[in-house]
């Protein structure tokens, strides 16, 4: 052996292992305690930051000066200009008297009928009603512009009441185009009348989410113009890249929750309208036709349809016209009955049934080429 060197027997060899092997696990014991004690303090930092904000954050207070009150719900600009100077809190609820009586528990089993009311502020008060000037005067003092102690945006106030100017003037002042109600719904979903356009444009125009979804259904934005009839809207839409294939929870795209739309047989000349723009597809025109099992044709479906695409598309369109002197097909009668029995569980059903995939497109409205 040279000069220095040890000799190691086997035992001795096996206690060093055993050392080595016991600093080993000690080291990855420190490293972890260490992770997991700072990980705590990074914790309780955050934490004790929120507490800190949320204590310095004040609860808007309630007002119930039945005088500012009335001057808010009558848009008096005048009365607002004195009750809310330079420098004024603007920012409290209001809670509305009346509304629905309701009961409620009062402790000890007791119970008393109340009125149910739903929280509101000045901005919600005057946006809704339309007051602009007013609106204006308190976003001047600047009440908080998403604050919602009822659920609603005061941008979902004026957009569910068509009032275009004041959602401008909310959006302007920084209102989230995309702020979800207590419902889980945008401010896109509650434009659901025709005169609510200029308010759909004008979210769009500061950021909406086009193809944001309700919370509970899954509906786009399309979902619910198409669901109410809303054709300028669908056209907005479309043109700001909504998606016309997504599905909501039952399944249905747009185009579904347009044809299930409750119409009556007088209501369905209109269809010249859809021959005129959708003439360049007929898939479209089919699938909506082929949800009816009565079509009233009439000489300005023919009129409707350009004659390029006549051309084009010749025994499509005949199919349709046809149909002006025969009655609906046995088949497509026997269709119709089994969609309207199964209702919005259609294409959620079909898929499951023990039937040839032929005979499962064909309940599902897949595209033929002819309408009978």
């Amino acid at each position: 052996m040279s000069r220095g060197s040890f000799f190691f027997t086997s035992s001795a060899l096996r206690s060093l292992e055993l050392d080595k092997d016991m600093l080993e696990r000690h080291k990855y014991k420190t490293q972890l305690a260490t992770h997991h004690l700072s990980s705590y303090f990074l914790k309780k930092e955050a934490m004790d930051r929120v507490q800190r904000s949320s204590s310095m954050a004040q609860r808007p207070t309630v007002c119930q000066d039945v005088v500012i009150h009335n001057a808010l719900y009558t848009g008096d600009m005048e009365a607002l200009k004195r009750f809310f100077p330079r420098g004024s809190k603007v920012n409290f609820v209001i809670e509305p008297q009346g509304g629905e009586m309701r009961w409620t528990a009062r402790g000890e089993g007791l119970w008393s009928l109340t009125y149910e009311q739903e929280l509101t502020t000045p901005l919600h008060i005057t946006a809704g009603r339309g007051f602009a000037d007013c609106l204006s005067l308190l976003l001047q003092r600047g009440a908080n512009v998403d604050l919602a102690p009822g659920g609603n945006t005061a941008l979902h106030e004026a957009c569910e009441s068509c009032q275009a100017e004041c959602a401008k003037l909310l959006l302007i002042y920084g209102a989230n185009p995309n702020a979800v109600s207590e419902d889980g719904l945008m401010p896109l979903h509650v434009c659901t009348s025709p005169q609510s356009l200029e308010c759909a444009k004008y979210l769009l125009q500061y950021g909406a989410t086009i193809n944001g979804c309700t919370l509970d259904e899954d509906d786009s934005p399309l979902h619910i113009a198409a669901r109410n009839g809303l054709g300028e809207h669908i056209e907005l839409y479309l043109r700001h890249g909504a998606s016309v294939d997504k599905q909501n929870n039952e399944g249905l795209t747009p185009l579904n929750a347009a044809c299930a739309r409750p119409q009556e047989m007088k209501d369905l000349g209109s269809y010249s309208k859809v021959l005129k723009h959708c003439s360049e597809s007929p898939h479209t025109i089919e699938v909506l036709l082929n949800a009816y099992s009565h079509l009233k044709v009439t000489d300005a479906w023919v009129e409707s349809v350009p004659e390029d695409a006549y051309k084009e598309h010749k025994d499509f369109y005949d199919s349709i016209f046809s149909l002006a002197k025969t009655p609906r097909s046995l088949q497509h009668l026997a269709r119709c009955k089994l969609r309207s029995y199964l209702e919005g569980r259609v294409y959620k059903v079909v898929p499951k049934l023990d039937l040839p995939n032929f005979i499962k497109d064909y309940l599902l409205l897949e595209c033929r080429g002819y309408v009978h």
